[in-house]
């Protein structure tokens, strides 16, 4: 991959999983500020994208290249793709009994800091944006994720993104299992995060989360490649149409 100015990029990824090819060949450019989102149906490869581009040792990236800021991803492991500015938002957070939240996030702010920080206003940051995202107070006490409901463990997978303020953010199916309510406060956060300095990649089934939070470029995955790709209406008619006529579009290609 040349060297360019996009802020975060991969080229012809794929990946495998025990064995198995899940990702084919997916390629794309996001540059600062903008907010793009990845559809398709079960299966198709989304999650396995996010997952492989973050580091996680089940997906395996066979080939191809990932740069954030011109730096190589793809040399480095996945707590150090963290500290370069990577952030992987999961689609089911692991609860991990004995840590608490406040020990989890200041534990993961510190190493992003660095071993000498100064982690003086932790506790005021801490509270500052546990209120804004509507998270209790008690919360910080609980061990991470333990016994949390869906909307709670989105919660405080956004909390932790506010905290670190990555520079790209992969969101992987954050909207999944969280009610309206929970939904609008999670979008909310999403929305204080982003900034013409960062960039956001959302990978969702549905229409609803982009009614909140506003992608610039939609892409739809199917069979591990990307399908078709264009702007915000493209979601809409997801929603309406479903993916059916996709696929028939690049079967009608294929068969050209």
């Amino acid at each position: 991959m040349t060297q360019s100015k996009a802020h975060f990029e991969f080229k012809d990824i794929h990946v495998e999983v025990e064995g198995k090819e899940v990702v084919k060949g997916v390629s794309l450019t996001i540059n600062h500020g903008e907010i793009h989102a990845i559809m398709g149906p079960n299966g198709s490869g989304k999650s396995s994208l996010s997952n492989a581009l973050m580091g996680h040792p089940n997906y395996t990236i066979t080939s191809g290249e990932a740069r954030l800021d011109g730096k190589n991803l793809l040399e480095m492991s996945a707590d150090e793709r963290s500290r370069a500015g990577l952030f992987l938002a999961f689609q089911y957070p692991l609860a991990i009994p004995g840590v608490t939240v406040a020990n989890f996030l200041r534990a993961a702010l510190k190493s992003h800091r660095g071993k000498d920080a100064d982690m003086s206003d932790f506790r005021k940051l801490l509270k500052a944006e546990m209120s804004d995202l509507s998270v209790d107070p008690s919360f910080a006490t609980r061990y991470l994720n333990d016994g949390f409901s869906g909307g709670e463990k989105k919660r405080v997978e956004i909390l932790q993104m506010s905290m670190l303020k990555p520079k790209m953010a992969l969101l992987d199916e954050t909207d999944s299992g969280l009610d309206i309510d929970a939904l609008k406060t999670v979008a909310d956060g999403i929305n204080r995060y982003h900034n013409d300095q960062n960039a956001i990649l959302l990978v969702t089934h549905y229409q609803r989360l982009l009614n909140y939070v506003k992608p610039d470029f939609v892409h739809v995955m199917m069979n591990g490649q990307f399908a078709k790709s264009g702007g915000p209406e493209l979601a809409l008619k997801l929603e309406e149409s479903g993916y059916d006529w996709v696929e028939k579009e690049v079967l009608q290609k294929a068969e050209v």
